[in-house]
């Protein structure tokens, strides 16, 4: 009798560990990442649509606040040429908390300014990255279903299959995860050799970005100096 339950036992983790196995899919990892990934740019449009919104508001009763302010002081002017120093008073008193009333609201729109270039610089970089991820996943896809059906012939060809009994299966179990292991850590080995692992999406090495950065400052130092040169020149050139 404890001759089958350990049977039983063995079956269904046997099922259990297939199960897990087959359920991790690459493919579909990859991409549910990359659908999340699209979901937080299309999140990030809206709350810069919803800043941006409020910005202009903001700016428009700062407009508001000025003109309301610059009517007071037409009111008060008028009032005073017209010997009503008591109208001109509450026409400045009005003048007052308009002009308050602005400098708050410039305060704040100038906040949300910030706030909404912030949210553009890092739409700008999220845009980047799901380019980059675009094509890595791309990659990997196609080197996983390469990867997957040589296993398939591989398996094929060595006539693996159930009836090798409990021991065989047991072995090519664990020579299968051995493999697998071995895997990853040449992946990981390599991956970091090349420097991948500095960034997950940015498929160059290290060198290769730092290269690249030099590149670009050299390229805006060389393009400052053109400039400065081109208006020197100009401001140089006789008028008429």
């Amino acid at each position: 009798m404890s001759n089958m339950f350990r049977r039983a036992a063995e079956i269904i983790e046997a099922k259990v560990n297939k199960f897990l196995n087959n359920a991790e899919n690459p493919d579909e990892t990859l991409d549910l990442s990359y659908e999340k990934m699209l979901s937080a740019l299309q999140e990030t449009k809206r709350h810069l649509a919803d800043v941006v919104t409020e910005q202009k508001t903001l700016e428009r009763q700062m407009l508001a606040a000025q003109t309301d302010s610059h009517r007071a002081e037409n009111d008060a002017r008028m009032a005073l040429q017209a010997g009503r120093e008591d109208l001109a008073k509450a026409a400045l008193t009005e003048k007052q908390a308009a002009d308050q009333k602005a400098a708050s609201l410039k305060d704040a729109s100038e906040h949300v300014a910030a706030q909404s270039q912030k949210l553009i610089t890092y739409e700008k970089q999220l845009e980047d990255r799901i380019d980059q991820f675009r094509t890595q996943k791309e990659v990997m896809k196609s080197q996983y279903d390469a990867a997957k059906a040589q296993v398939t012939v591989s398996e094929s060809l060595a006539g693996i299959g159930n009836q090798l009994g409990n021991v065989g299966e047991a072995l090519q179990r664990a020579k299968d995860k051995t493999s697998q292991m071995q895997s990853r850590a040449d992946a990981m080995e390599s991956l970091t050799d090349a420097g991948v692992l500095d960034d997950g999406v940015d498929g160059r090495t290290k060198t290769e970005r730092d290269l690249d950065a030099l590149r670009a400052s050299s390229g805006v130092d060389a393009d400052l100096a053109r400039l400065k040169s081109e208006i020197g020149q100009s401001k140089q050139l006789p008028s008429g």
